[in-house]
């Protein structure tokens, strides 16, 4: 897509906009435990927001057998599937993405879920009508901390770097962001603390959609012109 003259936000999804970190977070505890592997539940919840291949390397070394990392990850979506439907969006996501689009924004959800996890995701929000462009794990060569998802983003929705804000919630939205010199603001609500946000990079930090929202008109997005 060519590029135009309009500013956007991309959106991070899971963990940012719905309520999907420690149901991951689970659902890789089981897959792992599973295939014999003991793997504390706090160490997943850090690695949420790579994808698979990133976190098992994480997890479990590099230097590991990858044999057995397709039925960790079917594994995985299995478990995460029964959850699909009880998903629930973080408080006022979806007004967040409608004040947004009421600025004159593109609203992207720049994310690295799987194809057939995307669905899912966009009818808890139920914001379609003011989202623009939706990226998924088939649109990137490698998940975060890469920037790969976000580039996609930006060429599929004519946006440029430095047009845009990045709204996500772990350290690892935070990196890819930087390697696009995108600012990204960080919510809490996917269980990052603070300091490891601003730590990180984040621009701002807030505890979730609702109170990005309150604070929009003095964030970084109000900053887009």
């Amino acid at each position: 897509m060519p590029t135009d003259n309009r500013c956007g936000v991309l959106f991070d999804v899971d963990g940012t906009l719905v309520d999907t970190t420690y149901l991951h977070t689970v659902s890789w505890w089981e897959a792992l435990r599973q295939a014999d592997h003991r793997v504390p539940m706090a160490l997943i919840h850090r690695s949420i927001g790579m994808g698979s291949d990133k976190l098992l390397d994480h997890l479990l070394g590099p230097e590991r057998d990858r044999d057995g990392d397709g039925k960790l990850r079917d594994a995985h979506d299995s478990l995460y599937a029964e959850y699909w439907e009880r998903l629930a969006p973080l408080p006022r996501a979806a007004e967040l993405l409608r004040a947004c689009a009421a600025r004159g924004l593109r609203v992207v959800l720049a994310t690295s879920a799987a194809e057939h996890e995307v669905g899912a995701l966009r009818a808890v929000l139920d914001a379609d009508d003011v989202i623009d462009t939706v990226t998924s794990s088939a649109d990137a060569e490698e998940s975060k901390p890469a920037p790969d998802i976000l580039e996609a983003a930006l060429a599929q929705s004519g946006l440029t770097p430095d047009r845009v804000v990045f709204v996500g919630d772990s350290v690892w939205d935070v990196a890819a962001a930087g390697k696009l010199k995108i600012p990204c603001i960080g919510l809490t609500c996917g269980g990052t603390s603070r300091a490891e946000l601003a730590g990180a990079g984040a621009v701002a930090v807030y505890d979730d959609p609702a109170a990005l929202l309150d604070g929009l008109g003095e964030s970084a997005v109000a900053g887009l012109r």
